[in-house]
């Protein structure tokens, strides 16, 4: 008996659902797993200290993540948030010796969107490839801020270094300090702004078929510009709390981190073919990026063969998107 059409649309529709519904059950019973193995194995994972350490550690991860799962999302790439982030950090430094530490933070987030805001328009208007262009745009970052500090280290003033440092104060709420709250607070409203709204509907549609989403009206430009100037946002959080930590910034600050937060955003199943993933998603990806460090500390294992495995977990989760996308098709 051969299938109705209505039959064989049903099923190709559902096939997308089951693989992911799949893929996300592998990622979800993976950090269990190590989770699990962690706990017998350590008599340190499950203490209190761990556990926020391990939250503290994500943060800036985790706000790279989620960058980059926006942008992967709509059909790009975005391989100059470190580079934000590190301007970023010394704009803020710098005004704030200035003008104090409120002002400084403000700046510091003014600048990362308006450098993401220009990744977008170069992407948009040049229709330079993303992944060249924010290569190239982060070299010249880079080189800006290289030009800004004279190869130097920026300090806060004495006065102000104190103030400056606030995100990395523990907090109430059982020693989980400031920038981990922060950390949280964004990616709750970016997971919002993903999921329920239209914006997010419409970065979806523009990473799906970019053309099809021109042709029913979506001004895919502004979209575009507007998830560089979020990732900008979200780099230049992460490079506050880096500052923070350290009471200092430098040009080479968080350099090679994009890459972390890419293979997070990946290995948690947003799709490099664009249209697919999730904010939570990202989080996993995170998750177990940062569980795998932390294990490595934990059991006192050469921390080289780390990038392997981080390595190798990149690889399959790139090729298991492939396969599933081969058998949509």
């Amino acid at each position: 008996m051969t299938a109705t059409t209505a039959d064989v649309k049903a099923d190709v529709k559902a096939a997308p659902g089951r693989s992911a519904r799949l893929r996300d059950l592998g990622i979800v019973l993976g950090v269990v797993l190590i989770i699990v193995v962690l706990s017998v194995s350590t008599s340190t994972f499950l203490t209190t200290g761990n556990l926020v350490n391990l939250l503290d550690q994500a943060a800036v991860v985790g706000l790279l993540a989620t960058a980059a799962t926006l942008v992967i999302i709509s059909g790009s790439f975005d391989l100059s948030i470190t580079a934000v982030l590190a301007l970023s950090a010394i704009v803020a430094v710098a005004v704030t010796n200035v003008a104090g530490v409120g002002p400084g933070m403000i700046a510091g987030v003014l600048a990362g969107a308006l450098l993401g805001m220009i990744n977008g328009i170069v992407v948009v208007r040049i229709k330079v490839h993303s992944f060249i262009a924010t290569l190239a745009l982060s070299i010249i970052y880079r080189g800006v801020a290289v030009i800004l500090t004279a190869g130097a280290i920026v300090y806060p003033a004495e006065d102000r270094a104190t103030a400056f440092q606030a995100l990395s104060w523990p907090t109430v709420l059982g020693g989980v300090t400031a920038a981990s709250l922060l950390f949280l607070a964004v990616v709750a409203v970016c997971w919002i702004v993903l999921a329920r709204t239209t914006f997010g509907r419409r970065v979806y549609a523009i990473g799906g078929n970019e053309e099809a989403a021109r042709l029913s009206g979506i001004r895919v430009g502004q979209i575009k510009v507007a998830v560089f100037a979020i990732s900008g946002v979200c780099a230049a959080l992460g490079g506050l709390i880096l500052a923070a930590r350290g009471g200092s910034a430098q040009a080479s600050l968080a350099t090679g981190m994009e890459m972390t937060a890419i293979a997070a955003a990946v290995v948690g199943g947003t799709s490099v073919m664009g249209g697919e993933g999730a904010i939570w998603r990202g989080l996993i990806g995170v998750l177990l990026i940062t569980l795998i460090g932390n294990g490595f500390n934990l059991l006192g294992w050469d921390t080289i063969y780390q990038q392997v495995v981080q390595g190798a977990l990149i690889l399959g989760a790139v090729s298991l998107d492939r396969l599933l996308r081969g058998r949509r098709s």
